[in-house]
């Protein structure tokens, strides 16, 4: 599958040929996160940081920048991580991988070699399954520090060393990175048949042609200047990325970002395609034997938010929001036979914020003012510490609940902050 590569430098977003020449330039870091991340992972690069151009406190012209991406995708980053303290940093902030080059590749004394030591305390430290070593190369030869220097180390041969200590490989024909002129597919051969992780790879890749022949090989592809120029469109690569050798239909598992499976469906390729125009998920009915938007008789639509592709490439997750309920029974989820949708937190928040935007005659929380509900949240915390017995603990757990739902309302906060915000400090 795809991987869509943001590359930030002195706080923009670049795309670089041979990791040297400035081809283009952009300002919309947060537009292309979110379209990226609606067909796969995204990997968000500091190149400042890969090539040393830091400031006296360590950080960078594009560290505020990165941050603010980390939660707002599927995001593996990169550049110029050196150490396990700030792989951890940045994985608690929200990346779910974490991209270590020049590091794997430079003994202590800094002389050129696979720095196995380095490799197994940091994969103990950040966990195995969350690294990604970065094994590119210029003409064969491990190539470091942002590109501008070898190793000396055949890339087969490095690839080999450091596998054990990762989950997956991350390669870059350097010569032909940014040049749009074809991936080197034998060395791809090469390193595919030498390691059995999973391989990413990266650098001159042009064409649909080439994306379907990687994953055809088992390779994840990482794109940049070929998506920004438009000679590969995420939408494209996504569907012809699927294994239509099994199937003529995909199932597509329809999510709410709570959770809950609303619905399973098929699709085509026409479908897929109509899903992307027009942003609701569309399937190919295989009773009326033709494309159906969900909800475009009863209004009742699954705006797409991302898709995502099993291990197999034979089935999709669709996460989604639902208008409505899902169900042609008017259940919440095909998967229940009552109307009610399941309670969560989420769900009592858009209540609330319901109750605000369009408050009702008596309604008691659109009475509510910032200075009232902190007094509230003050009575509740008390009563609830004085609460003998279960059954009082559940009641008056559900009273501050809804109170400090008020208040966080108020104050713009989601509970995924809050839940980020404990992420955090678990993985801290």
């Amino acid at each position: 599958m795809i991987i869509s590569s943001i590359d930030l430098k002195d706080g923009k977003v670049v795309q670089l040929r041979q990791g040297k020449d400035l081809v283009l330039e952009r300002d919309d870091p947060d537009g292309l996160i979110a379209e990226f991340d609606k067909f796969g992972e995204v990997a968000v690069i500091d190149l400042d940081q890969a090539l040393r151009n830091v400031k006296s406190d360590g950080t960078t012209a594009n560290t505020a920048l990165l941050k603010s991406l980390l939660r707002k995708g599927s995001v593996r980053v990169g550049g110029g991580i050196r150490d396990a303290k700030k792989a951890k940093e940045l994985l608690s902030l929200g990346a779910e991988k974490v991209i270590v080059g020049s590091a794997a590749f430079t003994l202590p004394d800094g002389a050129p070699g696979v720095n196995t030591a380095f490799l197994e305390s940091f994969a103990q430290a950040v966990g195995k399954e969350r690294l990604i070593v970065s094994v590119d190369a210029r003409d064969g030869k491990i190539a470091v520090k942002g590109w501008t220097e070898s190793a000396g180390i055949d890339v087969i041969e490095g690839a080999t060393a450091v596998e054990p200590y990762c989950s997956e490989l991350l390669f870059t024909c350097v010569e032909r990175e940014g040049t749009m002129t074809g991936i080197d597919m034998d060395l791809v051969k090469r390193l595919r048949a030498a390691v059995q992780c999973r391989l990413v790879v990266a650098g001159g890749v042009s064409t649909l042609e080439e994306v379907i022949a990687l994953e055809r090989l088992g390779c994840d592809v990482q794109l940049g200047m070929a998506l920004y120029t438009g000679k590969i469109g995420l939408a494209d690569a996504f569907v012809s990325c699927l294994d239509w050798s099994k199937v003529d239909l995909v199932p597509v598992v329809a999510q709410a970002e709570t959770g809950e499976v609303l619905m399973v469906g098929y699709a085509n390729k026409e479908a897929f395609a109509k899903t992307f125009s027009s942003g609701l998920l569309t399937f190919w009915s295989r009773t009326r034997e033709k494309l159906w938007t969900k909800g475009e008789s009863s209004g009742n639509t699954l705006e797409v938010v991302r898709l995502r592709v099993d291990c197999d490439r034979d089935t999709v997750l669709a996460t989604v929001r639902p208008k409505g309920p899902t169900c042609h029974t008017g259940a919440w989820t095909c998967f229940q036979t009552t109307q009610d949708r399941p309670y969560s937190l989420p769900y009592l928040a858009s209540v609330i914020s319901d109750r605000f935007a369009n408050p009702r005659p008596g309604s008691y929380t659109a009475t509510l003012t910032p200075e009232r509900v902190r007094e509230k949240i003050e009575e509740e915390s008390e009563e609830l510490v004085e609460a003998d017995g279960r059954d009082e603990v559940i009641w008056e757990t559900a009273d501050l609940l809804y109170f400090i739902n008020v208040l966080m309302h108020r104050e713009g906060v989601s509970w995924q902050d809050v839940l980020n915000e404990l992420d955090r400090r678990h993985k801290k």
